[in-house]
């Protein structure tokens, strides 16, 4: 088991990439702290888990206090704090039009500020344990989708806060900091998300190759499996780092010369 006897927080973890990790980091031998705002889907994977692998905290990330009652949450159940997985995100649609000061704020609080209180909150913790920190972000932290503007402006904040303080917090405290960057993943609110800008009920079983050039986009289990890595200790030394999680090269990429299959979103 890799990751025998750690305590690890996973943030947004009562569905999709988080819940996927949970589950993993259980299977691993991790005992876990289940978040999110859907209070009977995290009973839901409670059940699946366990009462004595995982303890269930229902509470907004943005809410002042937040950071704190969570690492609360994870010393009174188990005693310690291994490590912490910041996944919990608002994906919204926006573009420079749509969004305001109040949207944007909003986004930037889940998105990127709460990341950093949650880390801040957890440092003398994770110090002892010599733990570590996962942030889960995105490839459209490089510039992102036209109707992504303040997602993706978030994800880019989130991008160089793992890189700054995998560089401090490595070399002041041992923790380690890094960042899985996931492509498209098929998550129950991307199955509902897409069917709400017009695609059909079975959208993600025709992809264009231009997005799937193996025929689908990922599984949350399969981002899980990657994540993994980071939170053992098989993970070594490496900190600071930002991994993009693709089935085609991101940067750089040729672009499809025949557009006329790209679905279209309204």
């Amino acid at each position: 088991m890799r990751l025998k006897n750690k305590v690890i927080i996973v943030t947004g973890s009562t569905t999709g990439i988080g819940k996927a990790i949970a589950i993993r980091c259980v299977a691993e031998g991790a005992k876990v702290v289940i978040h999110g705002l859907e209070e009977a889907w995290g009973k839901e994977v409670m059940a699946e888990l366990g009462n004595g692998n995982a303890v269930l905290h229902i509470e907004n990330l943005n809410a002042e206090g937040t950071p704190e009652r969570l690492v609360q949450t994870a010393l009174k159940a188990f005693g310690k704090l291994d490590a912490v997985v910041n996944n919990a995100a608002i994906v919204a649609s926006s573009n420079i039009h749509t969004t305001d000061k109040a949207y944007l704020e909003n986004i930037l609080a889940v998105n990127t500020i709460a990341p950093f209180l949650l880390i801040k909150a957890a440092l003398p913790y994770l110090t002892e344990t010599h733990g570590c920190v996962l942030n889960i972000g995105s490839v459209n932290a490089y510039s992102g989708e036209p109707n992504l503007l303040a997602y993706s402006v978030s994800k880019g904040g989130l991008m160089t806060l793992t890189r700054n303080l995998g560089d401090t917090l490595h070399r002041e405290n041992g923790v380690r900091v890094n960042q899985i960057n996931p492509g498209w993943v098929l998550t129950e609110t991307e199955r509902e998300r897409k069917k709400q800008h017009g695609l059909s009920e079975d959208w993600y079983k025709d992809l264009p190759s231009v997005y799937a050039p193996s025929g689908r986009i990922f599984a949350p289990a399969e981002i899980a499996a990657a994540a993994i890595y980071w939170l053992a200790d098989e993970g070594g030394p490496v900190s600071g780092q930002v991994v993009d999680l693709e089935q085609y090269p991101f940067i750089g990429r040729n672009p499809p010369k025949d557009t006329s299959t790209i679905p279209k979103t309204k």
